[in-house]
């Protein structure tokens, strides 16, 4: 398959005036325009040779850029895929969940051909969110089917468990290091597990009836992390007690934290879209503080899913204002005031 190559200059605009307070930005940020207009490119994964890969939910296509060129290449997919997220194995082969047509498809790094894994269960129509885990095999949430899924990615067997809780649906997705998956029940006031070894699903009620966790995280004490998305919270579970400890997000209850990720010093970091623009902030566990708060150039519309990279140091997010971006956040430190 052959890629469409487009070169995009490069937005100027950084996160230059406003931090919480107005005070001086506390964390940098850069965005490249995405050259497919209203393609609503989401869930950037980092590449073994550094460009980040991407996919266009509502543009029905997976894309990378070369964030030094700024030259961005497209791979056309099966019709009606909708792709929803996407991630990038160690041979740089990219996988991507098709969230419209009940499959997981996987492009080639280096020629470009697909190979797709269709769903063993035609309830299963929506793949969401994709995570290796340390075998390199890949666990997945199936939202609206209501599944947490497997995919072997030597054999392309596919397992599905189902949630037991009705219209859970199932949303963000991490793996820790016992090799469990850890995953949102957006759909209630839950989070769950899977026993890799057994595949029996276990859940997690958290205190508030009314919370919705959407996005998850691990820090390397164990603890899971949540953001509730209807509450404006960010919370831990202790997933030995089941204890839960929550922390309201510095613009309230209005806040909709959405899109989290985590990083090499153990802070969380979460997009609060009930604003524009949307804001990045973090949190550090160690000191039970927000740091960091910042505003996104483009506005952001909604982001939606972020990933750090160890490499770098930076974290990178797309925006439903249809840009890929970068946040230094490896330079922030000071208290939200």
């Amino acid at each position: 398959m052959r890629a469409l190559a487009i070169l995009v200059a490069v937005d100027t605009a950084l996160a230059g005036g406003l931090a919480a307070q107005g005070t001086e930005p506390a964390i940098p940020i850069r965005e490249w325009t995405v050259p497919w207009e209203k393609s609503r490119p989401r869930d950037p994964a980092v590449a073994p040779d550094g460009r980040i890969w991407f996919v266009g939910q509502a543009g029905n296509y997976v894309a990378r850029l070369d964030p030094i060129s700024g030259k961005f290449d497209r791979f056309e997919i099966d019709d009606g895929t909708h792709p929803h997220n996407v991630i990038v194995d160690v041979a740089g082969n990219s996988w991507y969940a098709g969230n419209r047509n009940g499959r997981i498809g996987r492009i080639d790094g280096k020629t470009g051909a697909i190979t797709r894994y269709p769903m063993p269960d035609s309830a299963a129509r929506d793949p969401h969110t994709l995570v290796f885990d340390r075998d390199g095999d890949i666990w997945f949430t199936v939202q609206q089917g209501n599944f947490i899924g497997k995919l072997w990615t030597k054999t392309g067997k596919v397992q599905l468990v189902p949630v037991a809780t009705p219209n859970a649906r199932p949303y963000g997705i991490v793996v820790d290091r016992e090799n469990r998956p850890w995953f949102d029940l957006f759909g209630t006031n839950k989070v769950g597990t899977v026993d890799p070894a057994t595949m029996q699903l276990k859940e997690y009620s958290l205190p508030d009836p009314q919370s919705r966790p959407r996005r998850i995280a691990l820090t390397s004490d164990g603890a899971v992390w949540y953001d509730d998305y209807t509450r404006g919270y960010i919370g831990r579970v202790d997933p030995k007690t089941g204890a839960v400890k929550e922390w309201l997000m510095p613009s309230g209850k209005g806040s909709l934290p959405y899109a989290m990720t985590v990083d090499d010093r153990d802070r969380l970091w979460i997009v609060e879209t009930g604003l524009q623009p949307n804001r990045l902030v973090g949190f550090d566990p160690k000191t039970e503080q927000f740091i960091g708060s910042t505003p996104i150039p483009s506005g952001g519309g909604t982001v939606r899913y972020m990933v750090f990279d160890p490499k770098t140091r930076v974290i990178w997010f797309g925006t439903d204002n249809n840009t890929i971006g970068r946040a230094e956040v490896g330079k922030a430190s000071k208290p939200v005031t």
